[in-house]
């Protein structure tokens, strides 16, 4: 479980907060889509989940652990934060993968929380990791690919990759940054098809930033909001209609609402 509690992050020189007073608890098998425009403050809620952005006020705490607040930094060592961080997957929208090296060797990278600096530094990996990383490649459906380069892959499996990355750190939380804002339609939907199942199969809490409201409302067992860094929806996707929509996206000529019906 994270709780949130009055969370707020202000950016120097911006005159509004990216974040005002954010509470709200989230429970394991939670599949959470956090919703808004561009500077809504979903990447910052991310970041401040998993510990990458420092709140200016408030908290973020995980199974009633204090693991996130203004004097973090000062009070916890960094292996305490990599604890934190190794129980949170988190897949990125611009993948984060190292071109150069291969689907195998750049899903490794997610087991680092749980390795010495040494062995991380000298790309040692026991036959048990190596093992168990080709086993998530496989459920991915990349078991074909494992020792090719990701510079190779199409946008869809190199996110796949990035997926496997994080899953093979063995998370209770999944994190995903807008995972599929630069793929296609039916690329998007595959993929959240396999969060979905991952999701449900491994008994996880999932975070994903989206805009696409038709994906959030077929996917997601809830729906959050945010503008100008307020939470203005929290609630189930059948409940989030068309008003909801405008008060978070702006005027109809801003877009449609898609998916109201379902």
């Amino acid at each position: 479980m994270i709780e949130v509690k009055n969370l707020s992050v202000h950016y120097p020189g911006n005159k509004v907060e990216a974040l005002s007073n954010i509470n709200l608890t989230l429970n394991k098998g939670d599949f959470v889509c956090v919703l808004g425009r561009s500077g809504a403050g979903k990447s910052t809620f991310i970041r401040c989940v998993n510990g990458l952005q420092i709140p200016t006020s408030g908290e973020v705490c995980l199974d009633g652990r204090v693991c996130l607040d203004p004097d973090f930094v000062s009070r916890a060592k960094e292996e305490k934060l990599r604890k934190v961080r190794r129980e949170m997957g988190m897949i990125f929208q611009h993948f984060n993968l190292i071109p150069r090296l291969s689907v195998l060797q750049n899903v490794l990278t997610g087991t680092f929380g749980y390795r010495s600096s040494l062995k991380n530094l000298v790309g040692w990996f026991s036959q048990e990791e190596i093992q168990f990383a080709r086993k998530v490649i496989a459920e991915v459906g990349l078991s074909e690919m494992a020792d090719r380069r990701v510079e190779n892959l199409s946008g869809g499996q190199k996110q796949r990759v990035g997926i496997a990355r994080a899953l093979v750190q063995q998370p209770r939380v999944l994190l995903g940054d807008e995972p599929v804002a630069s793929l296609d339609p039916g690329t998007s939907n595959h993929i959240f098809t396999l969060l979905k199942e991952m999701h449900e199969r491994l008994g996880l809490l999932t975070i994903i930033n989206v805009h696409d409201v038709d994906l959030a409302k077929r996917y997601a067992t809830r729906i959050i909001a945010l503008r100008n860094g307020e939470m203005i929806y929290d609630g189930p996707p059948e409940q989030f209609t068309e008003e909801q929509y405008h008060a978070t996206y702006g005027s109809k000529s801003e877009g449609s609402f898609f998916g109201a019906g379902i």
